[in-house]
């Protein structure tokens, strides 16, 4: 089995469990794919909840200030004025994409699909992580991460 699999039928199983009542056939069964970063940010962070971890995604972008207003001049057109301002993050520059807490270690995941490789912001974020005793994985694959995590199950405790 799969660990995409694996993780549709763990998901499934939690869907029917928080509904005994309900009729299984009519519980919608879970989609999941690591065929793009968000996807396998998704895949990684339900994985671990459904397991008993901490995990939650990681957002560097900063914020959008919207500005404008929207009015209707004397003509009856729509007219808006004012501007966009993105405002920059206060999180670390080259943070992970998801930082969870599994069996009470520090993990960061970077996650990396097709083309996509480290930034230098993002190599120097994992040699701090790694320096200050954390986990780093960079990631391509849910199967990476499904292999990792089941060769860690009694290490980490």
């Amino acid at each position: 089995m799969t660990a995409l699999q694996t993780l549709h039928d763990l998901a499934l199983q939690h869907k029917c469990a928080a509904s005994p009542t309900f009729p299984r056939k009519y519980i919608p069964k879970p989609k999941f794919t690591d065929k793009n970063s968000n996807g396998l940010i998704k895949c990684v962070i339900a994985f671990s909840r459904l397991q008993g971890c901490q995990a939650e995604r990681i957002s560097v972008e900063g914020r959008v200030l919207d500005g404008r207003k929207t009015f209707q001049d004397v003509v009856g057109f729509q007219r808006t004025i004012g501007t966009v301002k993105r405002i920059k993050s206060s999180s670390q520059v080259g943070s992970a994409d998801v930082s969870a807490i599994i069996n009470g270690r520090s993990v960061k995941i970077e996650v990396k699909v097709g083309k996509d490789r480290q930034s230098p912001a993002q190599k120097q974020y994992q040699r701090q992580v790694e320096a200050a005793g954390g986990i780093y994985l960079l990631i391509s694959s849910f199967q990476q991460f499904y292999d990792w995590f089941q060769t860690q199950k009694g290490v980490l405790a």
